[in-house]
């Protein structure tokens, strides 16, 4: 057993060097089981289900949603949706102090609901709006945090790509912890579920960023000061009307034919794509240019969560045949507190975890692990899906290492400091951690609307 945790240890390390995430992980496994043939501590028989296991993942249907998905997302961008949305929130609350971060925060909300591609939101928001409320004389601190926090959004609400990704790995896991219990028909948790469940949670994260924003400006007036001028003074609610009419029917498309059980996650995904090319259309953003400009980076981003998936496969099957699998869960069991105890040690370790790996790495290699212990106790797997997610949700906030924060600097003018990003970043991280203590004391909060919806 102790192979298994040289190997996790040895995956860390080298992605904390900045190797490959996909070669590094199917690689070192590699590297691992020949050495264990070599020396007779490793059984052949994990790496010939290898090309069985890849198999499936290429012939996933719902994995089929994660390029759909993402063309979606980035052909929004392209459109600039999120240039419209912006310029029409920030007339319609400019006179109210604290506004151009309401704006913002709403902006990033519907940006989420529409892309779920978080480092595409944070940019886009970052270049449109950063210089505006610094000119309207906002915190650097508080309008970076307030600005990295909205794009994180996409990590929650649907549709989202860690949804996604986490509802297939959380099904197979779901899956092996009833056939564990002897339950030899077992029931499913699909994406739809985990969509529907991460509706409360993601509605109240948005609550809380506007009531943060609210709290600060009683508090601290001068740092978000309203907008005084003639612009914002009318407000053009025909343009508003305009420009949040067609992302709204595409969300309520897409996300109401799956809630509603009209279409599959990948059905409602391809319905997605289509009416994101037709709204890029009607706004006379595309042209053949563009397309293949949206067509490379939707490849490019496929095909790197796709090798993620294929090493993570690979790196799965060697830390099983080391028996690493059953040294966490011996490890898990013996954790005092109970099901608490155990849900409490995963949370902390992903959250720690979030400092130096993405969240597709932490999805496809730590989640198929400990997923099925934690199931086999009888927790709710939509429940652990949505607290999951929030969980990577918050690693891309957390200093010094945070996505979010590195997407935010790559576009924040340089009189902005690092240590601004990294103090406005730490309200929001607070206010992640205490919705994820609402939800594990109230767990109803995820379960209740699937259970109204599905049974």
């Amino acid at each position: 057993m102790i192979e298994s945790v040289l190997l996790f240890f040895s995956v860390i390390l080298l992605l904390m060097a900045g190797f490959p995430v996909a070669f590094t992980l199917g690689g070192v496994a590699l590297i691992f089981a020949g050495l264990g043939l070599l020396t007779g501590n490793f059984d052949p028989g994990y790496l010939n289900a290898l090309p069985s296991r890849l198999f499936g993942t290429m012939t996933n249907e719902t994995l089929m949603a994660v390029p759909l998905f993402i063309f979606m997302g980035i052909t929004l961008e392209k459109a600039k949706i999120a240039e419209d949305l912006l310029e029409n929130m920030s007339v319609l609350f400019g006179n109210f102090r604290g506004g151009l971060a309401i704006s913002v925060i709403l902006v990033g909300m519907l940006l989420a609901a529409s892309t779920g591609i978080v480092g595409a939101t944070v940019v886009t928001m970052g270049l449109l709006s950063l210089p505006l409320m610094m000119r309207k004389g906002y915190s650097s601190s508080l309008s970076t945090g307030v600005i990295a926090a909205s794009g994180t959004l996409g990590q929650i609400i649907p549709p989202s790509i860690v949804l996604v990704l986490l509802g297939d790995v959380l099904s197979s896991a779901y899956q092996q912890a009833q056939l564990n219990q002897g339950i030899y028909s077992p029931d499913t948790v699909s994406v739809g579920d985990l969509f529907v469940g991460a509706i409360f949670p993601g509605l109240i994260l948005v609550v809380s960023y506007l009531l943060y924003v609210f709290f600060v400006s009683l508090i601290n007036p001068n740092s978000m000061p309203a907008m005084v001028d003639n612009h914002s003074s009318k407000t053009n609610f025909s343009a508003l009307i305009r420009a949040l009419f067609p992302p709204l029917i595409l969300i309520l498309a897409v996300l109401g034919s799956i809630i509603f059980g009209f279409a599959t996650i990948t059905e409602a995904a391809g319905v997605g794509a289509m009416g994101a090319v037709l709204l890029a259309y009607a706004k006379k953003s595309l042209d053949w240019g563009s397309i293949k400009i949206i067509s490379q980076d939707t490849a490019k981003l496929t095909t790197m969560v796709f090798m993620i998936l294929i090493g993570a496969s690979v790196f799965s099957l060697v830390f099983r045949g080391y028996e690493g699998d059953e040294l966490v869960q011996s490890y898990l069991t013996s954790v005092p507190g109970g099901t608490f105890g155990i849900i409490l040690v995963v949370m902390i370790a992903m959250f720690i975890l979030g400092f130096v790996l993405d969240f597709i790495e932490i999805t496809f290699v730590v989640v198929p692990i400990v997923a099925p212990i934690i199931l086999t106790l009888g927790v709710d797997p939509i429940w652990l899906g949505i607290m999951i997610a929030i969980n990577l949700q918050t690693s891309f906030l957390t200093p010094p290492f945070g996505f979010a924060l590195f997407y935010l600097r790559g576009v924040a003018p340089e009189s902005i400091s690092t240590k601004s990003i990294y103090i406005g970043a730490i309200p929001f991280v607070i206010i992640q951690a205490l919705v994820l203590l609402l939800l594990a004391a109230f767990p109803a909060i995820v379960t209740w609307l699937p259970s109204i919806l599905y049974g």
